[in-house]
């Protein structure tokens, strides 16, 4: 009841009688409670009025008129009231005793009860305006905790805090009750989670799709044996934050085939059915009414698929296969891949994300439509975002409904396709531009592949247009590096260039019509059939070139035929009418290496938008004693919205009062740390000593290798010393590691186990004492981040140049006053620009140098330096326990093979990274310069802000504009 149309309760003069209020679209509740004042007492007695009105009230009007919830302001007497009903009346737990488990349901449903009115008011204003709206689909949302948050942003921290003294309870221990939302993993659903809140602080008409992973990506335990993987239990209980819509469901259809009807349409039937249902999630602004969705889909088949004939005989899990498969879907996120069956969940994944958005987003331009529906005008109501290539089958999707379902032709379906798609890219790695096998998606989406296929071939024809056929290696090159189908032959009218030179083709050429043939004919030259009726080409990209080379006809040999695959990242591109980039560096890497042939062809689409975090979260709610500081220097709380006045901290650097109230805030952040790291790892720290910190998903670029052997080497160097010299020469720290390595990443893993094989041979070593120490901390997530962050005096991001597309937590370190150590990668680059050259510890190769020091490496002209070896041996020496590290250390040598040769160049960088880290120590020493860096790596970080990144992706890709909830 309270939580379909939201529940106001106030205490009458302090009695214990009290009086909530409900309202719906018409009908109003009151529903009066009158019990003693012990609050476990079983006696109660209650009276119902139902009102029936005939007046609806909006939350806005034209003449701007407010409804009669806008005059609720809560205070902690009508929220103890407000956590009591819900102990009491929407319970979870048992009623006898009013425990932290409890405390923190009932407060986050008190919570959901305000959210659920501006919620619901930002849904009729949507409605009602009918604007254009942007839709961001992502595979990953890291939220992190949402209580504070909430509270946060609806200003009811204090008023909270006070209701819960007053039922016996610290606001901060019920918090911390919550577990993080298990729905992403690193800096790709944490940057989409920043970006919900900016855009619901800004009020711009919004939501994100996801899918909702019932054990995440896996919970992290830290053994002798290094990582070890257990499932998430976020949902064991629930979570009292969403809301399922049971009214909102979608079919999605795997495997079957395709065929001609007897109109000339294709048609896709047969095959597996489920159903995507859908579970809403608020994220409210700061302060502000706008509440937008986050809305995630869990799989589920319909009970008649139950097998009960089956079960009854004793088949029991043939019984529950339908469900079992629908369901696994919404299982894990990121499930391994190793295996075909992972490949297929993978994709089943993308697939439903994708289908169940685009159904709900069109089932909602069809309703605000009315009678009078132009497809045409799809692109002026509805701007869909891909981060990253995981949503990339939205563009297929896009094009299947609109063309099968609506029916619209080829030309009226693509155009409004690629005016309402657009892709943000967010990496270099050539892993991570997916590529799915065609034979894997043609088995799993057959219909999908023949309107890839048809675009593909359009897309040819443009190259060829655009470049025409004089110069047959270039044109060969663009095809080969541009097109969406690999290792696919030419259509032959493209392929009789290579066979016959004598034909040319200028940019006047007509291409050819392909459109008409995704209905119902072939679209590609090929030499074999499959089970479809769709041909496949089976010449290999040797013969192809024989080809060229030989102006004849050569035919295939059969021992080499390369694995035919679907290009994600070239679809997204060719599909979309915009392509972002994530940092500056990266954006001019997208444009000169990874989509530079793309880029040629069509400049516009390429453009920059440097990520950036929410000040709300990653300032303002979790470090209050910088918050605090921040707000009495500038003189205002202006800046948790307007972070360009953070720039104004810059002129009281120097000043002495305000250094001394910095450090003493980063060490009251410090004091938390030694607690939370005594009771998750069982090492003792000291807080006055410098707290270095790299925390991220674990992998071989972000070279957390790097960081551990330096620090093994100097703890080699601490103990070829003695003690009076070791307090001269080093200051004390305490290296802090974070992250989770991938399941199936052998090479990750072996990293996370050197890292606490080091720390257990430091941390127990008692000449050293407190002098270093090295802590891994497991489970590594959002909420851990909010604590670690603010206490941190150096951060880590020393990723090999070129190789990281942004990051974020650089920025988040930067807000909180971290001064950092890195390379000229990422967003790295900008945030030295801003803070100040001599306010950031750079070291190490530049992206232009590295393909030349890979080409040094490979030509074997490559020299180690003395001390690079010096640590290996050190290792090897079985300084660290009996663990063999050949593996992990031979990574770093040899000058070719596959793990081998130094791909990520870490022993080029040591001497580099060794002898920054020493000028670090000459910085710390002097704690007047030193804390004066961090106040300038606050004031310069301000342009660091999701809202300023959200502005951009506002104005210039989606074309929306803000809508302020009254």
């Amino acid at each position: 009841m309270a939580t379909a149309n939201g529940a106001h309760l106030f205490n009458h003069c302090g009695s214990s009688s009290r009086f909530i209020h409900f309202t719906s679209r018409n009908t109003t509740s009151k529903l009066f409670l009158t019990k003693t004042s012990h609050f476990r007492t079983p006696k109660r007695s209650f009276h119902v009025n139902n009102i029936l009105t005939d007046k609806i009230h909006h939350p806005i009007t034209e003449q701007g008129g407010e409804s009669d919830l806008s005059c609720f302001s809560p205070d902690a007497a009508s929220i103890t009231s407000s956590i009591k009903y819900h102990a009491e009346f929407t319970p979870v737990f048992s009623p006898e005793r009013f425990e932290l488990p409890n405390a923190f349901f009932a407060t986050a449903q008190s919570v959901r009860d305000s959210l659920l009115i501006n919620w619901n008011a930002t849904y009729d204003v949507y409605e009602k305006l009918n604007m254009k709206q942007a839709y961001y689909l992502s595979m990953e949302f890291l939220q992190g905790r949402a209580l504070l948050n909430a509270i946060g942003n609806l200003e009811l921290t204090g008023a909270f805090a006070e209701a819960l003294k007053n039922l016996g309870h610290n606001l901060e221990n019920v918090a911390s009750q919550e577990p993080d939302a298990a729905l992403g993993n690193g800096g790709l659903g944490r940057l989409a989670s920043c970006f919900l809140d900016s855009l619901a602080t800004l009020n711009y008409p919004a939501w994100g799709y996801g899918l909702r992973y019932k054990y995440g990506l896996f919970q992290q335990r830290i053994t002798k044996d290094g990582q070890e993987e257990v499932a998430e239990d976020w949902l064991e209980i629930g979570s009292p934050w969403e809301v399922v819509r049971n009214d909102v469901s979608y079919p999605i259809k795997l495997y079957g085939k395709v065929s001609t009807g007897s109109d000339g349409k294709r048609y896709w039937i047969g095959g597996e059915d489920i159903k995507a249902v859908a579970y809403d999630v608020p994220i409210p602004g700061y302060k502000t009414r706008t509440t937008i969705s986050l809305r995630l889909w869990s799989t589920q088949v319909p009970s008649a698929d139950f097998n009960l004939s089956a079960f009854n005989a004793g088949e029991h899990t043939k019984a529950c296969e339908a469900q079992a498969n629908a369901e696994k879907i919404c299982y894990i996120l990121y499930p391994g891949d190793e295996s075909e069956e992972g490949k297929i969940l993978r994709l089943k994944q993308q697939y439903t994300l994708c289908s169940a958005s685009l159904q709900d987003i069109i089932s909602r331009f069809e309703r605000r439509s009315g009678d009078r529906i132009k497809w045409e005008e799809f692109p002026e109501k509805v701007a869909v975002q891909m981060n990253d290539t995981h949503p990339t089958l939205c563009i297929p999707e896009l094009m299947r409904i609109l063309i099968d379902l609506k029916g619209l032709n080829w030309n009226e379906a693509w155009n409004i396709t690629q005016r309402t798609v657009a892709y943000t890219n967010h990496t270099v790695l050539p892993e991570a531009l997916e590529k799915w096998s065609y034979e894997l998606m043609q088995k799993l989406l057959p219909r999908h592949v023949e309107i890839i296929e048809a675009i593909d071939e359009e897309l040819v024809h443009e190259i060829v247009s655009k470049y025409g056929s004089l110069d047959l290696n270039k044109l060969e090159d663009k095809l080969t590096t541009m097109r969406i189908l690999e290792n696919f032959d030419l259509p032959s009218s493209v392929a009789e260039f290579f066979i016959n030179p004598e034909i040319s083709v200028d940019d006047d050429t007509e291409t050819l019509e392909v459109h008409d043939k995704v209905e119902a004919s072939d679209k590609v030259v090929t030499n074999d059939e499959d089970d479809t009726g769709k041909k496949t080409s089976m010449k290999t990209e040797a013969s192809a070139e024989k080809d060229i080379d030989k102006k004849t006809p050569v035919s295939p040999e059969p021992a080499v035929i390369p694995l035919k695959k679907v290009r994600m990242a070239n679809l997204c591109v060719v599909g979309g009418h915009a392509v972002n980039g994530v940092a500056e560096i990266h954006s001019e890497i997208v444009k000169e290496e990874v989509f530079n042939g793309f880029y040629e062809l069509w400049p516009e689409k390429f453009q920059n938008k440097t990520n950036g975090v929410t000040p709300r979260r990653w300032i303002r709610f979790c470090n209050p004693p910088l918050s605090a500081i921040i707000t009495k220097w500038t003189g205002t709380e202006e800046w948790v919205l307007k972070t360009e006045k953070l720039a104004e901290l810059q002129k009281f650097a120097d000043n002495e009062d305000l250094q001394n109230e910095w450090r003493e805030a980063k060490r009251s952040n410090r004091i938390k740390v030694v607690s939370f790291l005594k009771e998750k790892t069982g090492y003792s720290v000291v807080p006055d000593a410098m707290f270095d910190i790299q925390v991220k998903r674990i992998h071989e670029y972000k070279r957390q290798l790097l960081n551990i052997l330096g620090i093994v080497y100097r703890y080699k160097k601490m103990k070829e010393m003695k003690a009076a010299e070791r307090k001269t020469n080093f200051v004390p720290r305490v290296c802090i590691f974070g992250g989770k390595a991938f399941a199936t990443y052998v090479q990750a893993k072996r990293i996370v186990k050197f890292i606490t094989d080091v720390g257990a041979t430091i941390n127990h070593d008692p000449e050293i004492g407190d002098l270093l120490k090295v802590v891994f901390v497991p489970d590594y997530n959002v909420s851990v981040a909010e604590l670690l962050i603010p206490a941190s005096d150096l951060s880590e991001h020393i990723s090999t140049a070129g190789m990281e597309a942004s990051g974020t937590s650089n920025m988040k370190f930067a807000m909180n006053g971290c001064i950092q150590i890195g390379t000229l990668d990422g967003a790295n680059v900008e945030i030295r620009e801003e803070v100040g050259e001599e306010n950031f510890f750079l070291f190490g190769a530049q992206a232009h140098e590295i393909a030349g020091l890979r080409k040094e490496r490979a030509d074997g002209k490559f020299v180690p330096d003395e001390r690079f070896e010096e640590v290996k041996e050190f290792v090897r020496s079985g300084a660290f326990g009996s663990y063999n590290y050949d593996d992990l250390i031979g990574s770093l040598e040899g000058n070719e093979g596959f793990g081998r040769a130094d791909y990520f160049l870490v022993g080029k960088d040591f001497p580099s990274y060794i002898e920054c880290q020493e000028k670090v120590d000459e910085a710390y020493r002097d704690q007047k310069r030193w804390t004066k860096m961090s106040i300038l790596n606050t004031a310069g970080s301000y342009k660091f802000s999701s809202d300023r990144t959200i502005h951009e992706y506002a104005k210039d890709i989606w074309n929306i504009e803000a809508v302020e909830i009254a």
